[in-house]
């Protein structure tokens, strides 16, 4: 990890789904800086962070003046032997990266916020409303929300079954790919929250991420507390 801005910085919320960055940058063993955000109290993002991408979210990379978020510039510019798959069409690796990388926020991630804010406005709401409020959001999760859960927990378990002799990740290139850097975070988020649609090959492969050398050194880093997401009991 670096000390000074001139280089990468990563523009990290704590608890968030920028994890996957933190862990990205460590296997790319690239000198970074980690530009910490604290949540306020209400859990909303700070607007500092607004000052440095429009959106005000997490995560963001500023590199050499310019500004990402929502892009797979690391491992295009610093990753590609590393990390990346030739562009080809008619490869079933790149079909399957593909795929995978986008699938876990415009797919599975939605639904997994359906049922996280369900449990939240349970919560927040006055005692006396609880019970009306646990009822409305449990018909809606039972009706909506589970269904897609459950489709998506067959999915991934098929996938990874899929896989399973060519290295187990996602993409089967026989080595992480940026579906993994994306899907990593959103399945130990389902595991934490959708445990009853997780497969078994879905918990030996978060287990196989939290085991590289790189994603435990994320845990001793600023900001790199994981204690939000799935642990194996």
């Amino acid at each position: 990890m670096g000390d000074s801005e001139s280089g990468i910085v990563l523009h990290h919320l704590e608890d968030s789904r920028s994890h996957r960055i933190l862990w990205l940058l460590e296997e790319l063993e690239v000198p970074y800086t980690i530009k910490e955000y604290r949540r306020l109290p209400n859990k909303q993002a700070p607007t500092e962070l607004r000052k440095v991408h429009p959106l005000g979210k997490a995560p963001v990379i500023t590199d050499g003046g310019r500004t990402f978020a929502e892009s797979e510039y690391l491992i295009g510019s610093y990753g590609e032997d590393k990390f990346g798959l030739k562009r080809d069409v008619n490869s079933e690796a790149w079909i399957d990266n593909t795929f995978f990388t986008h699938y876990s926020e415009g797919s599975v991630q939605p639904n997994l916020l359906q049922r996280a804010l369900g449990t939240i406005v349970v919560k927040e709401v006055p005692f006396f409303v609880r019970p009306f409020a646990r009822l409305i959001f449990g018909k809606i999760d039972e009706a909506a929300t589970s269904p897609d859960l459950e489709r998506h927990g067959q999915l991934i378990e098929a996938q990874l079954t899929k896989v399973e002799s060519k290295g187990g990740w996602l993409a089967g290139a026989g080595h992480p790919t940026s579906a993994d850097f994306m899907m990593s975070i959103t399945l130990q988020i389902f595991l934490k929250d959708a445990p009853e649609y997780a497969g078994p090959k879905t918990k030996e492969y978060v287990k196989r991420v939290q085991e590289r050398p790189a994603y435990k050194k994320v845990l001793a880093l600023p900001g790199g507390s994981l204690d939000f997401l799935y642990t194996e009991s």
